[in-house]
């Protein structure tokens, strides 16, 4: 392992990336249980949904150890299974098996984009100062998921967004919010006193308080803590194995539209990996003096694997996950993390009650805590500067207002290029950041 994974050379060893790894899992164990819930609506069979979601994320996930050495996780992201979902299979009226196709020819395109530099080119574009705009962007989308997740942020009609009323419901939200404050506070306490593994025992420990609260009845929510075993069907996985090839996928078929739909994918995808990559990279301080990450060609075809290698299976597009930065926070640094972080997820089909009982508010102080750790960045912005600190500005705003990696990215490009062609400082704008913030204002037109 240290030959391969180089663990003195990153200043780590074995047991820090395994308490990375599992940490990473823990608070990425949600997405076998949304996802189905989401992907679902298409009309596929969830239990073979969780079987995808799982052997998705542990190839891409060891992929992105075997050939990178880094302590990324991937798996099907957020937001992405809604729009196929809901948008290309409930509002377009289209077949999973050809939203499964979209998403097979987007991960093929990816590849060809990661072989042939153009996402490394992308990612080196991005100046420095906006990079650290990114990462604190991700440190407060995180946070603001971790809120909600743990019912301490709740929807309002009237300010669209508000902290729950701890009395009323206090048995089902209210518990849970207490909860989720309580284990971000254990956690802080513990990184404090710089106990190995703060976040994973913060998890733990809260979901053990979730227990015990549900066995005494102050907690009676919905959703049970506890584990539920029931019968498993391995064999569920044929019901979308390979299903993207099939003529159910090419019924109707209409090219503007599967071009269209193939792009939208491919759009999100990319910035939202890119984005990560510069979030839980910056944290690590992986990143050079330039601003670029080493090894960024193969992370970025990982990612690309990930995605097409999902679709045969049976899911939507898979890519890097934000958590990974609650294993970096840990003290992950290389694929070995992510090798421990993939193993889980192979182990989760077969324990998948074990894992899908890990409540969102024992999750929740995990995701607010590695928020706190991003946002350090922001003093590494320099906020003399208006036309390095503005466009930052606007990108680390607009991810957690616009709940999304790739529009905050869009914001802080289009901004930069905007501001500084105005401030008559054309020239240090590089090429490629001109054509990328055209093609994001075309997609806000056309897609």
């Amino acid at each position: 392992m240290e030959k391969f994974f180089k663990l003195k050379e990153n200043n780590t060893d074995v047991r820090t990336e395994v308490i990375a790894g599992l940490t990473t899992f823990m608070t990425m164990a949600y997405i076998l249980a949304v996802n189905p819930s989401i992907l679902s609506a298409s009309g596929m069979d969830p239990q073979a949904i969780m079987i995808a979601t799982a052997l998705a994320s542990f190839i891409g996930t060891c992929a992105m150890a075997l050939l990178a050495n880094y302590p990324f996780a991937l798996a099907p992201g957020l937001g992405l299974n809604a729009y196929f979902a809901y948008t290309v299979c409930g509002a377009m009226g289209y077949s999973w098996q050809f939203a499964l196709f979209a998403v097979f020819v987007e991960g093929l395109i990816f590849i060809i984009l990661s072989v042939t530099s153009v996402r490394e080119a992308i990612f080196n574009a991005i100046p420095i100062t906006l990079k650290k705009g990114v990462s604190v962007g991700i440190g407060l989308f995180v946070a603001f998921i971790g809120l909600q997740n743990g019912s301490i942020v709740v929807n309002s009609d009237a300010t669209l967004v508000t902290i729950v009323n701890f009395r009323e419901d206090f048995t089902n939200v209210g518990i849970c919010a207490l909860l989720a404050i309580i284990g971000t506070l254990i956690i802080a306490v513990l990184h404090y006193k710089e106990v190995k593994g703060s976040i994973l025992i913060g998890v733990i420990a809260t979901w053990i308080l979730g227990i015990i609260c549900e066995l005494t009845g102050l907690y009676t929510g919905e959703i049970s803590v506890l584990p539920h075993w029931s019968n498993f069907n391995l064999a569920a996985l044929g019901l979308t194995f390979g299903q993207c090839f099939t003529g159910a996928a090419f019924e109707n078929f209409r090219v503007l539209d599967f071009i269209v739909i193939m792009f939208s994918f491919l759009f999100v995808d990319v910035f939202d990996t890119i984005g990560t990559l510069i979030g839980c990279a910056n944290k690590a301080d992986m990143l050079d003096k330039d601003g670029k990450l080493p090894r960024i060609k193969e992370a970025l075809l990982a990612d690309a694997i990930a995605t097409s290698a999902g679709a045969v299976l049976g899911t939507s597009t898979t890519t890097t996950f934000v958590e990974s930065s609650a294993g970096v926070s840990e003290g992950g640094r290389t694929g070995l993390s992510s090798i421990v972080t993939g193993l889980m997820f192979l182990l989760a089909i077969f324990l998948s009650p074990l894992f899908i009982a890990i409540p969102g508010f024992a999750t929740a102080p995990a995701l607010i805590f590695v928020g706190f750790l991003m946002i350090t960045a922001v003093v590494d912005i320099d906020f003399k500067d208006i036309t390095e600190a503005v466009p930052a500005y606007l990108a680390l705003v607009a991810m957690p207002i616009l709940y999304s990696i790739s529009d905050g990215i869009a914001v802080g490009i289009i901004s930069y290029v905007i501001i500084n062609a105005c401030a008559g400082k054309a020239k240090k704008v590089s090429p490629l950041m001109y054509v990328l913030a055209v093609l994001f204002v075309l997609k806000y037109i056309f897609l």
